[in-house]
């Protein structure tokens, strides 16, 4: 039976990029176990490990020796292997790289002569020995941009490498990567234990660490610890901690023993608004704000990576250091709030946006014409529409925004209102940058829908007439994102427009020439986004795997103009595909699409009773009259799955149809008067969506 010994690794550097620990203790355990598989050495689980100063993995039940390999491989002809009973070279290379001797080898006979032959047993090399290669290159691996060198070294890695080690079992794997030679010392936390904690075996690893390093190795355990800590010191004194998901990641990735404290700052700086403060204390600081029942409270919670002798101390120096920054953003916001957003729309005619597509003065005009264009679908007030996008770029030039660039649109709502505006030109400059990424929120109001749309839609134009397109997975400009945001916002918020028509005017109001054709490409770009969307599962109404491809290109190939009216087919479609009637439908579907693409179109269009012969075709005919009306009133309310149930009342009479009728008969007449009937069939269940493209009727 083969043994098994857990493995640990790690890798104790100076302090880790606290934003890519967690992609580098990921990425650190994934290479391992993928170098571990394609060793064939088993393995139990496997455990990641992550501070600021290490990186670590143990690999619990690891093969300590590959399985032995049966070798069977048949070397060249006889004839080839000796020439006059004397082995040639490619008889000694095939020995040679069998690791065997000739007299060792066999020959094996074929329908196709003789060949020379080898079958033993290869066996499998120690994981000691192959141990020091697969972390090496594992650390090789680790997506680190730029690289660093340290001392007289050669190496490189993402910070200077201080210790390693490598535990197999209670052994030390002999190795030396990074210029360090494996051991089996470690080191605790830089203040509470400088100094090295040997280690005996694996499963220790963490104890040793917590017990006489003073250090929290599992990310997980420490992040848990932290919201539990912020969380009892916010409600200690009244609040409630405002835990941002990423600013959670970032502190825990930059203390191994967190400690709380709780700081204070003036109550005059909530005067500013509280976007402004939190930015300050998360963005800047790494501090979690505290909440109170009528907003911000003066203090927030800091975490210290030593546990101080006398906190009150740490409490003041965290508390010196945000005071600065508290006061630049209050004289941000009185210097900005003392000249009025409309003072700076001139000067947004010197700011370049994009070389070719004029200035952002230029692109806010842009902007508000087509706003203009989208308020008359929503029927807002143009007035408000046009006013907002006048103001959409100035609050970039506000020295609040230059300090802190994810404000930009929610401070230009705290000007607006400061400056008198209508409260729906200052909600839709807030609103114009959502959503901001997947899964965020869309604008509420219709003046932020106007302007997000508008914003939107001149900035696919306007690089697209560039000419410079999305390529593979290069995106520079984030066009698939703007695309998705379209279409998220027309069909979530309910909004009914002519894509291709406002594509065309925003085309038309681009500086750059471009070909005719570009409008047209933009909205196979947009509908290209939109597949993916729906496919995903991610749209409204659907899940993962309602929707296939073919579905989708079958209301995309009527060329519904506006995405919501698409949804609506596409919705019916869904549902309709889960009917009884529909596989065979949709079979008959394809069967009529078949013979009238073989079939000249019919000159005549009106299907004469007289010319039937037979009952099918009556039976056929007369369904079709009965359902006509109902049929054109759900299309006129686009009630598309009320429109396609209907359609499944003819699935008897066309079943019957084809067993019975030969549509191409002989007789030129009754052939032309069937083919007319097929075409008025076709029409029908091409008004809502060309259901013959769907597998159901393959």
């Amino acid at each position: 039976m083969t043994s098994v010994a857990d493995f640990l690794v790690e890798l104790g550097t100076e302090e880790l990029p606290p934003k890519a620990l967690l992609t580098l203790r990921d990425a650190f355990r994934d290479g391992i176990v993928a170098a571990l598989d394609s060793a064939g050495l088993s393995h139990g689980d496997v455990l990641a490990y992550a501070t600021p100063r290490r990186l670590a993995v143990i690999v619990n039940g690891l093969q300590t020796e590959q399985p032995t390999q049966q070798i069977d491989s048949r070397g060249p002809p006889i004839a080839v292997a000796y020439k006059d009973g004397q082995p040639t070279k490619a008889a000694e290379a095939f020995a040679a790289k069998n690791g065997v001797t000739l007299a060792e080898l066999t020959t094996v006979k074929t329908d196709k002569g003789e060949w020379l032959y080898y079958s033993g047993e290869l066996a499998g090399a120690k994981a000691s020995d192959l141990l020091p290669e697969i972390v090496a290159t594992s650390l090789a691996a680790l997506p680190i941009p730029k690289r660093m060198r340290w001392g007289n070294n050669s190496v490189e890695f993402v910070r200077p490498a201080h210790w390693l080690v490598m535990l197999l079992g209670k052994d030390v794997v002999d190795a030396e990567i990074l210029g360090l030679s494996a051991g089996r010392v470690t080191f605790g936390h830089r203040f509470h234990a400088p100094d090295g904690i040997t280690l005996q075996s694996p499963d220790k690893y963490r104890d040793e660490l917590y017990e006489h390093g003073k250090v929290i190795a599992d990310f997980a355990e420490r992040r848990s610890l932290i919201v539990a800590a912020a969380k009892q010191a916010a409600e200690e004194v009244g609040g409630t901690a405002i835990l941002e998901p990423a600013v959670v990641d970032e502190v825990t990735a930059l203390v191994e023993w967190p400690v709380p404290c709780v700081g204070q700052f003036n109550n005059g700086f909530l005067r500013l608004p509280p976007e402004v403060l939190t930015s300050t204390l998360q963005d800047h600081q790494r501090y979690f704000p505290v909440a109170g029942e009528q907003g911000l409270k003066p203090m927030f919670i800091a975490f210290s990576n030593i546990a101080s002798k006398d906190m009150s101390e740490v409490q003041r120096g965290n508390e010196r250091v945000v005071l600065p920054r508290l006061a630049d953003a209050a004289f941000f916001w009185d210097q900005d709030s003392a000249r009025p957003l409309a003072e700076r729309i001139e000067a947004l005619k010197s700011v370049v946006y994009q070389k070719g597509l004029g200035s952002l003065y230029d692109k806010s005009q842009r902007v508000a014409q087509l706003a203009g264009l989208v308020a008359g679908y929503l029927k807002d007030d143009v007035g408000y529409v046009n006013r907002a996008a006048e103001l959409s770029r100035t609050d970039l030039l506000t020295a609040m925004v230059g300090e802190f660039p994810e404000l930009q649109g929610r401070m230009g709502f705290y000007y607006a209102l400061h400056d008198g505006e209508p409260k729906a030109v200052a909600v839709a400059l807030q609103e114009q940058y959502m959503p901001r990424h997947a899964g965020d929120d869309l604008p509420a109001s219709s003046t932020g829908q106007a302007l997000s749309l508008a914003d939107r839609l001149d900035t696919l134009a306007g690089i697209f007439a560039l000419g410079k397109r999305p390529s593979g997975n290069k995106d520079p400009f984030g066009l698939r994102r703007q695309a998705l945001a379209i279409v998220r916002i027309l069909i979530e918020c309910n909004i009914d427009v002519d894509l291709p028509s406002l594509l065309a005017s925003a085309i038309e109001l681009q500086p750059a020439d471009c070909d005719s054709d570009v409008a047209d490409e933009l909205y196979g770009f947009i509908m290209d986004r939109m597949r993916t969307w729906y496919i995903a599962g991610q749209a409204p109404d659907f899940a993962p795997g309602d929707v296939t491809a073919e579905m989708f290109e079958a209301v995309l190939s009527r060329a519904p103009e506006s995405p919501l009216d698409f949804h609506a087919r596409l919705l019916a479609v869904y549902r309709f595909m889960a009917l009884d009637e529909a596989v065979s439908l949709a079979a008959a579907n394809k069967r009529i699409a078949n013979i009238l693409k073989k079939a000249e179109s019919a000159k005549q269009k009106i299907v004469v009773e007289e010319l039937f012969d037979g009952a099918a075709e009556k039976t056929l005919f007369d369904a079709v009259q009965r359902l006509l009306p109902g049929h054109k009133l759900d299309l006129d309310k686009r009630n598309y799955q009320s429109a396609l149930k209907r359609l499944a009342e003819l699935r008897e009479p066309v079943d019957g149809y084809f067993d019975e009728v030969m549509v191409m008969t002989d007789d030129s007449k009754q052939r032309a008067n069937r083919i007319a009937q097929l075409e008025q069939i076709r029409r029908l269940f091409l008004d809502v969506a060309d259901i013959s493209c769907i597998p159901a009727a393959n």
